[in-house]
């Protein structure tokens, strides 16, 4: 069975609309492992506009399950990645204007700074995937790096699944997800999935974790979180071909 990581940003960004300490995103990580989560994922953004350093700090040491920092390339945010030591490190594209993350990082424009960091980190001994199109091209280059693993970016796909012709990018998916198979890279997936989205996915036997944020801290607002954790895990648990 594919692992669950809940991402907790947008708790964070309840959090900072009002500037004070609610709702906790301590709270929020014990929710969702004690729900059957395996791990908690955050985005350390350079603007800081939701996760901030004190809670990669806390988070360290409160998470039991997998630990998950996303990051891009900035040196503010390696200097305390590599104080805090996470117990995964996932490289992401970042701009500053944007809502979310938008793509996949274009490792051909950034090659050489990325294998030398993801050099650094491994060395650490801490394990690192690098957000990547569902391209085998990038899975590739992904592995050239040094990075163990690729999350492969599902955001196309799901928005393809909204307008109902997705087979496309479905298909990109599959078949990066078998060269990366192929090639022996650690294989992750997440952004924008849901309990819906991802029935088509869950056949691709070689992912190992899901890394979903957005919809399940929505579905909380209806359901809770606890509720929201354990609707997506039943669909793991009980994955179809």
């Amino acid at each position: 069975m594919a692992k669950l990581c809940v991402n907790i940003d947008h708790v964070a960004t309840l959090r900072q609309a009002r500037g004070g300490i609610e709702p906790s995103v301590l709270s929020a990580a014990k929710i969702c492992e004690e729900a059957g989560a395996n791990g908690i994922t955050v985005h350390l953004r350079e603007d800081r506009r939701h996760i901030q350093d004190r809670d990669i700090i806390d988070l360290k040491k409160a998470v039991k399950g997998t630990f998950n920092l996303e990051m891009a390339f900035a040196d503010d945010v390696i200097a305390i990645a590599k104080t805090v030591r996470p117990d995964l490190i996932t490289i992401v594209p970042e701009k500053r204007e944007e809502l979310t993350t938008e793509g996949g990082l274009d490792l051909s424009n950034n090659f050489d700074r990325a294998k030398s960091i993801i050099g650094e980190f491994v060395e650490m001994g801490i394990t690192v995937s690098i957000f990547i199109e569902p391209d085998i091209k990038a899975v590739e280059l992904s592995q050239k790096t040094g990075a163990q693993y690729v999350e492969l970016h599902t955001g196309t796909y799901c928005e393809a699944f909204e307008k109902g012709n997705y087979s496309h990018e479905l298909n990109r998916i599959f078949e990066a997800a078998e060269y990366a198979k192929k090639i022996g890279m650690g294989l992750n997936a997440g952004h924008g999935l849901d309990r819906f989205n991802i029935v088509p996915i869950l056949p691709i036997e070689n992912i190992q974790e899901f890394n979903i944020g957005y919809s399940i801290i929505s579905r909380s607002v209806f359901v809770g979180l606890e509720n929201a954790v354990k609707e997506l895990l039943s669909l793991l648990n009980n994955k179809v071909d």
